[in-house]
């Protein structure tokens, strides 16, 4: 998949991974790119990007992106220029960690992981980029049905490509029992995705960053992660967000990358 002159949309932008590939789409030569997050601060991410690469429009959308309103809307205005929106990556995302029972010492009665925060963990990890997903390959789905022409065949060449954020605590990891439901229910997601989708011409695939240096890892306990987490990662630190997105931009361009890739730092499994 090209990506120079492409249309792109990125969820979670506002910062960290996800920032970090709307600008890596587009120092490769994306011509418009969607900055979409619940955070106000898209129209200022967007005019940031645009300073630092004039060539490329940048569009910020602020929103609930498990609101099927505003994600079609989204679609709607990048594809005001004529063309679909061909590259999407999903990468917002929650995490609510929690044990999945917890038995309270004194009086023996037990509590489980509230079911509120599993459901919406669900609606914003895996629901969301599900169907953000769907939407891109609707979008060159129409525009092949427009030019009339049907199946993708592989002298068409690559139309479009998805890549969903997994997470190394897809294989399991002790207080995520949401979190890591989530991020595996997104392999078998992809799988059928990128099955259905190159019917279009469309991939889809998955990587599985570890510990990236971005606030929801900032968020656990720098004690914790140096004792329990830091000894785990083959190199020794935090990855950085830019190498993510370095590894997303190669997903994107080489067709022959497919499935799963693991960006985890040599880090030892969780469970």
């Amino acid at each position: 998949m090209t990506i120079s002159k492409s249309t792109a949309v990125v969820t979670g932008a506002s910062g960290g991974i996800g920032m970090s590939i709307a600008e890596g789409l587009a120092t490769r030569g994306a011509d418009h790119v969607g900055i979409v997050d619940i955070s106000s601060q898209c129209d200022s991410v967007a005019k940031e990007l645009a300073t630092r690469h004039p060539d490329c429009q940048f569009h910020g959308f602020s929103g609930d992106v498990t609101d099927p309103q505003f994600r079609e809307s989204v679609f709607t205005e990048l594809e005001r220029p004529g063309k679909p929106v061909s590259i999407c990556v999903p990468a917002a995302g929650i995490l609510r960690d929690g044990l999945a029972v917890r038995i309270d010492r004194e009086s023996g009665d037990s509590a489980l992981y509230p079911e509120s925060e599993f459901r919406r963990t669900l609606e914003v990890n895996l629901v969301h980029p599900i169907y953000w997903a769907m939407e891109t390959i609707a979008s060159v789905a129409r525009d092949r049905a427009a030019q009339g022409r049907g199946q993708w065949q592989t002298e068409d060449g690559p139309q479009g490509a998805v890549v969903l954020v997994g997470s190394v605590s897809s294989r399991g990891n002790r207080g995520q029992i949401s979190y890591a439901a989530s991020k595996s229910a997104l392999v078998g997601a992809s799988a059928t995705l990128n099955i259905e989708g190159l019917y279009h011409g469309v991939q889809t695939k998955i990587v599985h960053p570890g510990f990236v240096d971005t606030p929801m890892v900032d968020s656990i306990d720098q004690d914790y992660f140096d004792t329990h987490l830091k000894p785990l990662i083959g190199l020794g630190r935090k990855i950085k967000p830019r190498e993510i997105a370095d590894i997303v931009c190669a997903m994107i361009e080489n067709p022959a990358l497919s499935g799963q890739v693991w960006a985890d730092a040599s880090l030892t499994p969780l469970a």
